[in-house]
Order: C-alpha cells, then structure tokens, then sequence
C-alpha cells in the first residue's frame, strides 16, 4: 500500500498493536545514504519515540514496527551524515485505527445473550435458505418434466 510518495506499508490499515513493515525508497534511498533509520513516535505529543536501523534492500530501506496505542503514528528518516527527511518539517503522519474488539471475548467479561441470540438467529437463517436452494436445485427439475412421484406407503 503506498500511502505517500516514496513510503509503503505492508499492510492496508495501521492498526494500533500491531507489526508493520515500512520500506522508504525516497532521497536518501535515491542518493545511497548510509545508515538510514527512522525517528518515529505515537500520538500528537510523539509518545513512546525510538529510532530503528533501517535494512537496505532491492526494494528500498525497510524496518519493522511494532505500533503502540495512539491517534497517530508519526515519523521521519535520517541517514547517517545526519541529514533529515521530515516531509519539509511536517513528518510524515498517518491516523491509527483502533483494535476491532466486537467479536473478542474476554475471560473477565461475560458474553451478552442478545448478541449470541442474534448470531443464532443469523446461522438459522443461513441453514434455512441452504435448504430452500438445496430443494429447489433438486426438485423443481423433476416437476417441470413430469418425473416426480410421490412414494406411495403399500401396506
């Protein structure tokens, strides 16, 4: 996914406690700088900051992150003659989405019984129209041409 010019994750979404995988094939990529790494932070205020050596490759300099909790996941490169690429002193800033918590149960919590009555009905239903379809591919054939007899009980 490139979500900037020069910048690509591996991944559609940045999820909050999650890896991602960034590779950077922008200036310093272009102009074979040494010891590239990024200078990244969450949150507007730039919590939890930390550098990470990048990895030079075919595809450009690469690094894992692991994405902590945050609004934001901020960050900028620098190389080795400590030259920066800030994005002309904006960083580069993406929005973190939040942990999708909706089908997670928890051994601390109990489970809401609306909920699995709403599942229940939902895979009854499903079950139902299987069946429907199930007859009507197999029945309907045999009724329009005729071939369709009922069993008759011989006592």
């Amino acid at each position: 996914m490139e979500l900037t010019k020069n910048i690509f994750f591996n991944t559609d979404k940045l999820v909050e406690n999650s890896k991602v995988k960034i590779s950077y094939t922008g200036k310093f990529f272009q102009d074979n700088s040494v010891n590239v790494s990024v200078h990244y932070g969450f949150g507007y205020n730039w919590d939890n900051v930390n550098d990470i050596v990048m990895e030079k490759t075919e595809l450009g300099y690469q690094a894992e992150i692991e994405l902590l909790e945050g609004d934001t996941f901020n960050f900028c490169f620098k190389n080795g003659n400590n030259e920066w690429d800030n994005n002309n002193g904006q960083n580069y800033i993406f929005p973190l989405e939040k942990v999708s918590t909706e089908l997670l149960v928890l051994d601390d919590e109990p489970v809401s019984l609306g909920s699995a009555r709403k599942l229940r009905k939902t895979y009854l239903w499903s079950k139902k129209i299987r069946l429907a379809i199930y007859k009507i591919i197999t029945y309907l054939p045999k009724i329009i041409s005729g071939n369709y007899k009922r069993k008759v009980n011989e006592n």
